[in-house]
Parts: C-alpha cells; sequence; structure tokens
C-alpha cells in the first residue's frame, strides 16, 4: 500500500484528488490534513510515500509545509498544487526541494503521471538507503595494526577529495573494501559506486562496456546502450583489476580522466561525465610498463594517491579480530550461535602462512565453525585447517 497525504484548505479540491487517487489504484490510502499545521502533525506521527500540498493556505502556507518536511522526513516526496497566480512560486519550490507542481484544477493524465513517478522516486530513495545500510555492514575494515591504521588514516583524509586513488595488494588482501570505504566517506556517497572487474570481461567487449555503444556499432549491437562511465555519472566508477585491461581501452580511459568526457563504441559524439575514478590492480604495474603493456602516462593519472594494502601475514596482530569478526558475521548468516575460538586456536591460526589472504581466512573460520567443536579448539584447527 502507498499511503498519500493531501494537504488542501479547499473541502472540495480536497474531494476531488482522493476521488481521484481512490479510483486509480486500490493500493492508494489517501487521507486528508484541513491545513498545514494540521498536515505537519501528521507527517511527523506516521510515514507517507507521498504529500500533495496546496502552496496557499491559512495558518502555514505550502512553502513553511515543504521546508518544515523537508527537515523532518527528507525522504518524503512533495507534491506542490499551485493556483494560477502560484506558478512563480511552484516553481520556486523546486529549488527548496520538492518534486514537482500541479496546477488547478488539476489534469487527470498530468495529475496521475506526477503521482507514479513521485511513489517510484520513493521507493528508490528507500532502497538505496537499505542498500547503503547493507553496504555498510560488508564493508567493515577490521584491524588496528598499524598498516592498517594508516591505511583508514589516508583515508579519512582522501575521501572528501576527488582525487584518484590506486590501490595495490595481492589478492584477497581487500582492495575491494578500501574503495568502498573511499566512496561512503566521500561526499559522492548519494551517488552510485559502479564496479568493473577488467580481468573478467574479454578484452574485445571492455571499450563497450566501460563506454557503450550505439546501435550497429558491431553485430550484436542491436541498440544503443550506455557504458559503466555514464552509470558512475556523479559518483564514483571503480576499475579493479586494472592491470588487465587492454591497450587501446587504457587510452580511452586516459582521455575520460583528462577531459572528463566519453564517446560510446560507433560514435564520435562526445559525453560530459562527471567521475571520480578509483582503480585497483595485484599487478606490479612499473614492471608492466616497463615491459609494454601498461600506459605510464595512465598510472601517472590514476596514483595521484597510492595506497598499498598487506598481505594478511604482514598484520598478523590483527587475526584475533579478523576470526571475531567473520565468526560473528557466519553465525548471522547460518542463523546459529557464535562459536568461540581458545586462545591455543587462534594463536595457531596466526602462526598459519596466508597465501590467500584474508579471503583465506574466512573461509577457513567458516570450515572450523561448520566443522568443529562447540569451541573451536587447537586439535580442530589441526585436523579441518590444514591447506
Amino acid at each position: 500500500m502507498s499511503k498519500i497525504l493531501i494537504i488542501e484548505d479547499e473541502a472540495a479540491i480536497r474531494r476531488v484528488l482522493v476521488k481521484i487517487l481512490s479510483e486509480e489504484s486500490d493500493t492508494y490510502q489517501v487521507e486528508e490534513a484541513e491545513d498545514g499545521l494540521s498536515g505537519i502533525e501528521k507527517i511527523k506521527n506516521d510515514d507517507f510515500d507521498l504529500v500533495l500540498c496546496d502552496i496557499k493556505m491559512p495558518k502555514m502556507d505550502g512553502v513553511e509545509v515543504l521546508e518544515a518536511v523537508k527537515k523532518i522526513k527528507p525522504e518524503t516526496p512533495m507534491v506542490m498544487i499551485s493556483g494560477h497566480g502560484d506558478l512563480d512560486t511552484a516553481v520556486n519550490t523546486m529549488r527548496l526541494g520538492a518534486f514537482d507542481y500541479i496546477s488547478k484544477p488539476p489534469d487527470l493524465n498530468r495529475l496521475l503521471n506526477t503521482v507514479r513517478n513521485a511513489l517510484d522516486r520513493k521507493e528508490l530513495v528507500v532502497e538505496n538507503k537499505l542498500l547503503k545500510k547493507k553496504v555498510g555492514k560488508n564493508f567493515q575494515m577490521i584491524g588496528e595494526s598499524k598498516p592498517i591504521s594508516n591505511i583508514k588514516a589516508i583515508i579519512e583524509k582522501v575521501a572528501p577529495t576527488d582525487a584518484r586513488v590506486l590501490i595495490t595488494g595481492p589478492n584477497g588482501t581487500g582492495k575491494e573494501l578500501v574503495a568502498h570505504w573511499l566512496h561512503q566517506k566521500s561526499e559522492r556517497s548519494k551517488g552510485p559506486m559502479i564496479e568493473v572487474n577488467c580481468a573478467a570481461i574479454p578484452s574485445e567487449l571492455i571499450e563497450s562496456e566501460l563506454f557503450g555503444h550505439v546501435k550497429g556499432a558491431f553485430t550484436s549491437a542491436n541498440k544503443d546502450r550506455a557504458g559503466k562511465f555514464e552509470a558512475a555519472n556523479g559518483g564514483t566508477i571503480f576499475l579493479d583489476e586494472i592491470g588487465d585491461m587492454s591497450l587501446s581501452a587504457q587510452a580511452k580511459v586516459l582521455r575520460a580522466l583528462q577531459e572528463s568526457r566519453i564517446q560510446r563504441v560507433g560514435s564520435d559524439k562526445d559525453i560530459k561525465v562527471n567521475v571520480r575514478v578509483v582503480a585497483a590492480t595485484n599487478k606490479d604495474l612499473k614492471k608492466e610498463i616497463e615491459e609494454g603493456k601498461f600506459r605510464e602516462d595512465l598510472y601517472h593519472r590514476l596514483a595521484v594517491i597510492l595506497i598499498q594494502v598487506p598481505a594478511l601475514n604482514d598484520r598478523r596482530d590483527d587475526i584475533p579480530l579478523l576470526i571475531d569478526y567473520f565468526s560473528d558475521k557466519i553465525a548471522g548468516e547460518q542463523g546459529t550461535v557464535k562459536k568461540a575460538f581458545s586462545d591455543k586456536a587462534v594463536r595457531l591460526l596466526q602462526d598459519y602462512d596466508w597465501t590467500g589472504n584474508i579471503r583465506e581466512l574466512r573461509n577457513v573460520v567458516e570450515r572450523l565453525i561448520i566443522l568443529g567443536g562447540t569451541e573451536v579448539s587447537e586439535s580442530d584447527v589441526k585436523m579441518f585447517a590444514s591447506k
């Protein structure tokens, strides 16, 4: 059910709006308020998916209601109802955060389209908030060792800027996590974060994936398609495993960084993009440059800030914290009671050679939780954690 509140001092207009919306869909639950003050009280005490609000009203006008709602429930879309003389004010309310406005008497199609669009927008906002909460929980940087503390300090300084960041380190160390933290702590956190695994996309398709294509650009291009750079507009694009990108794609990425413009494959039309680029690789890019496999000019464009993520063997002090974190997370995922690890079991795990880094540690912890006893012991580790 979508809950809609109509704030309108003219009873006849209220009746018309209630009738139109109620007949349009039985999923619309419509409530009324005869003035701004009573409307604000309803909004304080309940969650509405949409508010239709008149501009000229006694006690409290629509602009004041809009400003109050943006403070109380900023995610609630507001559609303003304007008389002929209120048009300039209605346009101004858009600058104040109103979703749209409709004129009196309301045109049926315009009204219903506006309502549908506003409800769709509310649904997207709610989904986005839930996704950000989920992402925030899934991308936590666990550790208090010196290398991790240094990374956290760099992120705090760099995240609020638009500086490009290159993240290096072996597989399984958490480079993706660093990228997500940079985005979440940035001014772009309300925008999208688009991830591209350059190693997973065939070289002949990487340019289309990044920059999009126009219909007919190649055999299977049966319609225009936007690329990842366009999808990331206003946010961050994370180019993972950038060391595996083809030289031709590297040239186009370099142009995108230099000019903030891209061209879809098969088109000569420039598209302006506002994107922060964060890249990651497990390769030694300076060696790749020497071998002619990576562009030196692109490297210098990307590595404005360089973050090196250490191997797990270089941060063993963090292993007890990671074991506790993974134990708690796995118990929550499986709906079981969290298992404790004995001190001897933890020490044994600290002494392991973690060639697979944090990814391997997580798998071992899960294996021990499933196969071990009520408390994971030293003997459980010796039996089930062998490689």
